[in-house]
């Protein structure tokens, strides 16, 4: 089912100064590189969450996206983050738009993608009315999304039961699981709310730590240190991948590991894992068969929506993998939402005047203690006076 979005134009025109277009067609690898003011160009089709976010995140003047930003294969919420984030996205601009040259100074005029007086790139600047029109649509598609998730989870099943239920095909690590939690981080939703929630967690409990890809940044960034690093190691950094930590390259079935030419290049030699699925569920499959005891789960997807929103048909192993872990897994997603510290004004008062009053009991049990009560009372005034003073 492709969906294109209603040709109906904006309310209001939309008119940006000159400002440097970037382009990549993996929006992951922009947004390392975008800087607040500039233009984005991507080609992504159903604008994913965590792609919107980190977009947001760079602040751009606008963005231009080459493909259907909501094709109407499932609600994808992306658009609508950005729409509301005030950044105008010009969607449907053609692939041609991905030809231009990084640098070029261009601004968006209305529908229209100028560089100079020419126009490079047209197509339908988005609007929250628009986006709630294409998702609305794409609610309804959603019944054959649901029955092709079904096939291939069985698709997957088949394949990997060996690992799934025997832990066949599991290397050897050089990291010590047994009998320990570990903490399984992935850059999605919500992680860096739920890291710095769960920061005295880590502090007590000292779980193994566990990076799935950019993870690994996402961690150096809040100031944890990961023991393991595992992925294909398209979105993790250099920096991150010399932190010392053990790294676990996701291979194919067939053996075939992008990331592994990338890891040795930086002199690292790592472990490699063949597995069908993302590698989310290898970090899992890892962390249960090495003898975790309990697997906290940062930024995972968790959902139905968060399966299709990262657009793969494997994502039906990460809901059999969750299966598989069973009651060890405990997902951190949301805590960041369901609980924040707050300790109110009038709070502090009453612990202060409770504190007051315990040291001044204690104080009254003592003849010293009581004596030197009578004088602070009786030279209330003045110690009022100079306290009022000191303030002002």
């Amino acid at each position: 089912m492709s969906l294109r979005l209603p040709t109906r134009r904006p309310r209001r025109p939309t008119a940006l100064s000159g400002a440097a277009l970037r382009v990549d067609r993996r929006t992951k690898d922009l947004t390392k590189r975008l800087q607040p003011g500039e233009i984005a160009v991507i080609d992504h089709a159903d604008l994913d969450r965590v792609s919107a976010e980190a977009l947001i995140a760079c602040r751009p003047a606008a963005v231009v996206n080459a493909a259907t930003s909501i094709t109407g294969r499932y609600p994808n919420v992306g658009p609508q983050l950005l729409v509301d984030a005030g950044i105008p996205l010009l969607d449907h601009a053609g692939a041609e738009v991905m030809s231009l040259q990084e640098g070029t100074i261009a601004h968006l005029d209305d529908a229209d993608l100028r560089v100079g007086a020419h126009v490079v790139a047209s197509g339908e600047l988005l609007t929250s009315e628009t986006v709630a029109t294409a998702m609305a649509a794409a609610r309804e598609g959603m019944s054959q999304q649901i029955e092709r998730f079904a096939e291939n989870t069985l698709e997957y099943m088949r394949r990997e039961k060996d690992l799934l239920f025997d832990g066949v095909g599991v290397p050897d690590i050089r990291t010590d699981l047994d009998g320990r939690h570990a903490l399984i981080v992935v850059r999605g939703y919500h992680y860096k709310e739920d890291l710095e929630i769960l920061s005295h967690y880590i502090r007590e409990y000292r779980p193994v730590v566990i990076g799935v890809d950019g993870g690994a940044d996402a961690l150096l960034e809040a100031r944890v240190r990961p023991h393991l690093i595992v992925g294909d190691m398209d979105s993790v950094s250099d920096a991150a991948l010399r932190c010392g930590a053990e790294i676990i390259v996701h291979a194919y079935r067939d053996g075939h590991a992008p990331g592994l030419e990338r890891v040795r290049g930086l002199g690292i030699e790592p472990v490699v894992f063949p597995a069908t699925g993302t590698s989310e569920d290898v970090a899992m499959l890892l962390a249960d068969d090495k003898g975790a005891t309990l697997i906290v789960a940062v930024g995972t997807h968790a959902t139905l929506d968060e399966f299709l929103d990262k657009g793969r048909s494997g994502m039906a192993s990460t809901f059999l993998t969750r299966l598989r872990v069973g009651s060890k897994l405990v997902d951190a997603k949301g805590v960041s939402r369901l609980y924040r510290q707050r300790i109110s004004g009038w709070s502090v008062l009453l612990m202060l005047i409770a504190g007051i009053l315990a040291v001044g009991v204690a104080m009254w049990a003592t003849d010293g203690g009581r004596a030197l009560l009578l004088v602070l009372a009786a030279n209330l005034d003045d110690l009022w006076t100079a306290l009022k003073d000191w303030v002002t």
